[in-house]
């Protein structure tokens, strides 16, 4: 594994590289294509290591960069949307000959719902597209109006003595799965533009193919998202692993690794 860091839209972004270096006769065989992996919110390149390294002894080339406000990554300069990180990605990939023309996209939680947006985008860039976890769906339920509306009351209190603690409190023992409360500054607000779009109705105009590998147990994206997402994807091909969570790269590398592999 090599760690390096470049200049992209005026951000010093680090990433890792893993695999043997590509030629023009390896890059001609599907399996020597390079891989690019998107982590989620919030985590970094290092939690996707283990996966990296056990893709390249498989031949794969892979590249995991710490996404910008993520890992050793700097933070944005102005709060990201959606928009701005699929643009911060293509200009990535334009600065890295491996990713100049067709590679495979990983995208997982966070990085899954950036993937399925840069797979409409950009179609013409991927070999397949694989989304684990993906964060696309953002209904606005009835319960999380009641959230949002509960939040802004509590900000009103914010005058008060321990207001920090009580608000630690109410994203923690009442709204729970919430990550606001504990980003700062840049990110806190990138967090706000990111949970407020909803990618569902972008699912339809995926035409690469698509594999989606799902844990049956997963309490963040439930598994219902992975049966809505392999019904409005096209001939997608949906992967469920048993008695896992969230976190595949974490909780089940080799198995993880070895349905990717077997898709490639």
């Amino acid at each position: 594994m090599e760690e390096k860091q470049i200049l992209i839209k005026g951000l010093t972004v680090n990433y890792k590289v893993f695999g043997p270096p590509l030629t023009e006769n390896t890059a001609s065989q599907n399996k020597s294509k390079p891989m690019l992996i998107l982590h989620g919110w919030p985590s970094s390149s290092e939690k996707w290591i283990e996966v990296g390294a056990l893709l390249a002894e498989k031949g794969l080339k892979v590249i995991i960069p710490d996404l910008p406000g993520f890992g050793k990554s700097q933070e944005p300069l102005q709060a990201l949307n959606t928009d701005g990180y699929i643009e911060w990605i293509r200009e990535f990939c334009d600065n890295l000959p491996d990713l100049k023309k067709d590679f495979y996209l990983v995208g997982h939680s966070f990085g899954g719902g950036l993937s399925a947006k840069f797979a409409v985008k950009y179609n013409q860039r991927i070999i397949k597209l694989f989304l684990i976890s993906a964060a696309t769906i953002r209904e606005i339920t009835p319960k999380k109006k009641f959230f949002y509306k509960m939040a802004k009351i509590v900000k009103i209190f914010s005058f008060i003595p321990y207001y920090d603690f009580i608000r630690k409190a109410f994203y923690k023992f009442v709204i729970r799965k919430s990550d606001y409360i504990y980003q700062k500054g840049i990110m806190k607000d990138t967090y706000v533009k990111i949970i407020s779009e909803d990618l569902s109705f972008r699912l339809s105009f995926i035409k690469v193919p698509t594999i989606i590998i799902w844990g049956d147990k997963d309490n963040l994206t439930p598994i219902e998202d992975a049966n809505f997402i392999h019904e409005k994807i096209k001939d997608s091909k949906l992967i469920v692993i048993n008695d896992k969570k969230h976190s595949l790269q974490l909780e089940a590398p080799e198995i993880l690794t070895e349905k990717i592999l077997e898709n490639v």
